[in-house]
């Protein structure tokens, strides 16, 4: 029986590495180096795919021989794409703009196989805020400063403190790597997950 080929997770994400890590004890992580503009006219979903492909690419161009696991998050307030804040002052303005009101993240996936298997898939998740005052919101981004977390909240902290509710079909999804969808590719790909 041959080995299994070596999987490399495509991203710079600490919160991706630490949520594949749950699932898949040996992997290889690669910065891919991507241009992440919007192009006009792109659809979130669209977005969202595009740079998962990207990145899955950018590697999977240099270790042909591994499974390359890109991945991308678009979250949308209305019609508007949330950035990360990178700042407190942005991070507040961000928050309060997303107080009583819903946002939809947006999390794909691309996965790419040393056979030319191609796998992708997009999980949305609807974060429901609920009404957050002016002086909860300023307490709330100077403990945990979340300045590199696109909609400026870490559910895995005190970022749950700030909804009424989530509609997910998978709540690792939000965090930025839909385990459940990519634990059943991954064995599709001859990974085998305990």
């Amino acid at each position: 029986m041959n080995a299994p080929p070596p999987v490399i997770l495509a991203s710079s994400s600490v919160y991706r590495r630490e949520l594949l890590q749950r699932i898949l004890p040996e992997f290889s992580v690669n910065s891919p180096d991507v241009d992440e503009s919007p192009v006009a006219d792109e659809s979130p979903a669209a977005m969202a795919q595009r740079l998962a492909d990207l990145k899955a690419r950018a590697v999977a161009a240099q270790y042909p021989n591994a499974i390359t696991i890109g991945s991308d998050q678009v979250p949308t307030l209305d019609a508007r794409v949330l950035r990360k804040p990178g700042n407190r002052e942005r991070a507040i303005e961000q928050l309060r703009d997303c107080s009583d009101r819903t946002v939809n993240f947006l999390t794909a996936v691309t996965v790419l196989g040393p056979d030319g298997r191609e796998e992708r898939h997009i999980d949305r998740t609807c974060v429901h805020f609920r009404a957050l005052q002016p002086d909860e919101i300023e307490r709330y981004v100077d403990a945990e400063q979340p300045f590199d977390c696109a909609g400026s909240f870490r559910v895995e902290g005190l970022g749950i403190t700030l909804f009424r509710h989530i509609e997910s079909s998978d709540p690792t999804g939000l965090q930025g790597l839909p385990l459940i969808w990519l634990s059943s590719c991954l064995n599709r790909c001859g990974i085998v997950l305990p």
